[in-house]
């Protein structure tokens, strides 16, 4: 599939895009279980540098049968689904309301916190759900 981007990429740093993908492959996985830690993010960053490095485990990554789907989705319509934009909206208000009512940290980490927050959501919120009828 992307093996013309594979091919241009020197080969030590095939392996650290390799090593990369497989960190975030891990951090997305990790993310199916631990709340408030996004999947799908982690998983395109995967798919990305895979597409650097290995040909086959990018193939395997798109094709996997629960985390393929989203990103073919992604790639191929720049969707994001409804239930993945309302988890991540609300874990995104979860995680800042712990910030400022349980921690301590200073007021400009919390603003920073907060405005890096509302991008994410901006960019979450203008991606369509569904798929046009068009396409």
């Amino acid at each position: 599939m992307l093996g013309h981007v594979v091919c241009c990429v020197p080969a030590g740093m095939k392996t650290v895009y390799c090593l990369l993908g497989f960190c975030f492959f891990g951090l997305g996985a990790v993310g199916t279980v631990v709340p408030g830690l996004p999947t799908t993010p982690f998983m395109l960053l995967a798919l990305w540098a895979f597409s650097r490095s290995s040909e086959r485990f990018h193939n395997w990554l798109y094709n996997h049968r629960y985390f393929g789907p989203p990103l073919q989705q992604w790639h191929q319509h720049r969707v994001i689904p409804r239930n993945a934009k309302i988890l991540s909206i609300s874990m995104m208000i979860l995680s800042l309301a712990y910030l400022v009512i349980f921690t301590e940290v200073s007021l400009w980490l919390k603003v920073t916190t907060l405005l890096v927050m509302v991008y994410g959501a901006w960019f979450i919120l203008t991606k369509p759900s569904v798929c046009s009828r068009e396409e």
